[in-house]
């Protein structure tokens, strides 16, 4: 078998001696934070080309043009 290189800890107590229900709960709280925040599995992210407030951002709709260098990519850009 192969060694394991030792991990660094997920959680660490930096002040104070909780005890394991309060580690728990920590634990817990963090847990339902992260999962919380994720994407749902199914959900697909809205591309900004088919966004309708894309349009609502500037009065005509998009960006102005601003003439310089590489103008040409922010022309062909949503919003």
């Amino acid at each position: 078998m192969s060694e394991q290189t030792p991990q660094r800890p997920v959680l660490r107590i930096v002040r104070g001696n909780p005890d394991d229900v309060e580690v728990a709960a920590l634990t817990a709280a963090l847990a339902g934070a992260a999962a919380a925040q994720a994407p749902e599995e199914g959900a697909k992210p809205m591309s900004l080309w088919g966004d309708p407030a894309s349009s609502l951002r500037h009065p005509a709709g998009r960006r102005p043009l601003r003439p310089g260098p590489h103008a040409w990519r922010a022309s062909g850009l949503p919003g």
